[in-house]
């Protein structure tokens, strides 16, 4: 029995009897919509950092993510002058079948091969603990990049996606909502350099995590 409750296929029947349960208990009444600050005022104040392109999102890559909100900058290190890539995609709901699409399934059908991963914790101001994130090294031909990941909902951080899928049907339950934000930083390697591209990526999430809370609802 315990090698059964620790199994994959336990796992998945879990996330499927929380689905039903969320869907008996949620659908049945008006889902509670938090709102929220658009993701287009974001504003990093941070010296350390500055902002080089918003960029904008093409309409199939729009339709494909299907999100509520999307930020999509690049902004530049002060101190090396590396570049970090911000994206942070927000569903108000999943009851409609929108959820964020996890970039363990989608970098390797842009053709990024990963080579490392794994979960990291992150110290970030003024949290007690920290928090955890998703860290790959993938490379697509002579590129190579740093990228970490995670889901954010109601101030909750979670790396793993199956805990993800669970705290939406528990939170859809609780509190009559679905709502989460996936956030993403990338950082290219230079030179094969991998530990110095996952410093500033480390570092630009300490510097963005307190500002972006303000356009997340908690």
């Amino acid at each position: 029995m315990a090698g059964f409750l620790s199994s994959r296929s336990s796992r998945i029947l879990t996330v499927v009897l929380l689905a039903q349960a969320g869907v008996f208990y949620g659908f049945s009444r008006n889902e509670n919509i938090p709102s929220h600050r658009p993701l287009s005022d974001f504003y990093l104040n941070n010296p350390n950092w500055t902002m080089l392109q918003d960029s904008q999102l093409d309409k199939e890559t729009l339709e494909v993510l299907k999100a509520d909100d999307i930020l999509s900058r690049i902004y530049r290190d002060n101190q090396n002058g590396q570049a970090a890539t911000l994206f942070v995609a927000y569903f108000e709901t999943q009851r409609t079948g929108k959820t964020p699409h996890s970039p363990k399934n989608c970098l390797p059908g842009t053709g990024w091969t990963p080579s490392q991963s794994g979960i990291i914790d992150i110290s970030v101001p003024d949290r007690a603990k920290p928090i955890p994130v998703n860290r790959y090294v993938v490379s697509r031909g002579q590129n190579q990049s740093v990228v970490l990941y995670w889901y954010q909902a109601r101030n909750r951080v979670i790396a793993s996606e199956y805990y993800a899928k669970i705290y939406t049907v528990a939170d859809s339950i609780r509190y009559n909502r679905s709502d989460t934000s996936l956030v993403r930083v990338v950082v290219g390697v230079d030179n094969g350099d991998t530990q110095s591209a996952l410093n500033t990526a480390i570092s630009f999430v300490q510097a963005i995590f307190q500002p972006l809370k303000q356009y997340l609802p908690s």
